[in-house]
């Protein structure tokens, strides 16, 4: 019975992943999947493992700091009691979001009752009311701009999709934090007069995509609103992308596959397929071929080059995503699903190298592709 419960919850989480009322994408999660491709109860237990083991974890710590005067000179855990461990901060908070969303998975887990220990010890009002001060000192106004912000959100969403005891009291007390990096994003974007399109942690398009997310959850129609708007701004008429240029050497997000997986949840599914031939012309036959191909790392222990672990990761889930958005016989949406696994198998056995360079994020990154439902293959 225990077996049947943890599967059907599963199913009911992954079922709903990824999907966005009225945009193009919603679409339930295939028959089984390549066992390298699915989320298992012993992945989830490895998973779990790698973040408890960092989460109080404080050193090294590379802070995203700046230190006004002599007496702004901290420990990581005095400025931020609870996200100081997994090396920065914002690893720290996704940290966090991939174990409530292993604990929803899978509440059974033998790590369970080590998970819930962790969240209570650490998503208390007293540590977010000190998080939330953090922000409103001089100088913080791009602290996590947005990468951080949007992984905050993303957890905060999490927790307060879940039917639970403490889901509900760690929702509460994370809510002032939300509730301050949603007004964030309120304050800059309309500032923001150029899309950053990069790809590593200031990507405008993951930015937005998580914190829409967030929006259509919350029901923030105003936040939603500023989000679709400015994602029309900045990347609407976007066509012929130079995506054969990718990746850089340090990328952890493909720049064209984050765009488009934001304009997936943006426009209606018609729109967003004439918009995307547009964006990428030769995507229907595999191209550009560098875009298909899982990024090769040479050495692990290098905390920029692993960054290609999680590209490949990354791309998995957005090829999975936008795959989904588009019509059963589109020849674009068998080339992302055969790409999608691929770059899943490749960056799937890397996750636990050994290495804190890459153990203190790259879960995270491997359950929210496994969390991201497996669209289904055309019929031939």
């Amino acid at each position: 019975m225990k077996l049947v419960r943890n599967l059907l919850t599963a199913l009911s989480v992954l079922g709903g992943a990824a999907i966005c009322p009225g945009a193009a994408g919603a679409e339930e999660a295939s028959g089984p999947a390549p066992a390298a491709t699915t989320l298992t109860i012993a992945q989830a237990s490895g998973f779990a493992r790698l973040a408890l083991k960092c989460l109080n974890r404080e050193f090294p710590n590379k802070p995203d700091h700046v230190i006004n005067d002599m007496g702004d000179v901290h420990s990581p855990k005095s400025m931020h009691p609870a996200f100081y461990g997994c090396f920065d901060w914002h690893s720290s908070v996704h940290g966090h979001w991939m174990l409530v969303r292993l604990l929803r998975l899978f509440p059974d887990l033998p790590e369970a009752g080590d998970i819930r220990r962790a969240l209570n010890t650490n998503l208390t009002r007293d540590n977010i009311r000190t998080e939330a001060a953090y922000l409103d000192q001089p100088n913080r106004q791009s602290f996590e701009r947005t990468y951080g912000w949007a992984w905050l959100l993303k957890l905060a969403e999490e927790l307060r999709s879940w039917d639970d005891p403490d889901a509900r009291v760690w929702s509460g007390a994370l809510q002032p934090l939300a509730d301050a990096l949603a007004s964030r994003y309120a304050d800059f974007m309309p500032k923001q007069t150029y899309p950053i399109r990069t790809g590593v942690h200031p990507n405008t398009a993951f930015g937005i995509a998580f914190a829409l997310d967030y929006a259509r959850a919350a029901k923030a129609s105003q936040l939603e609103s500023l989000l679709v708007e400015r994602s029309r701004k900045y990347f609407l008429d976007d066509s012929n992308y130079p995506a054969a240029w990718e990746p850089g050497g340090e990328d952890f997000f493909s720049p064209a596959l984050m765009e488009a997986d934001l304009m997936r949840r943006v426009l209606q599914p018609r729109e967003f397929r004439r918009w995307l031939y547009r964006f990428l012309p030769g995507i229907g036959e595999g191209n550009p071929k560098t875009l298909m191909t899982p990024a090769a790392v040479t050495d692990r222990t290098d905390p920029k080059l692993v960054h290609l672990d999680g590209l490949n990761l990354s791309r998995a889930w957005c090829m999975r995503s936008i795959a989904a958005a588009l019509p059963p016989a589109d020849p674009a949406r068998s080339v992302l699903i055969q790409a999608a696994e691929a770059h899943a198998n490749a960056g799937l056995a890397f996750v636990a190298s050994g290495d804190y360079a890459g153990e203190h994020w790259l879960a995270s990154f491997a359950v929210y592709l496994l969390a991201t439902p497996i669209p289904k293959k055309p019929e031939r």
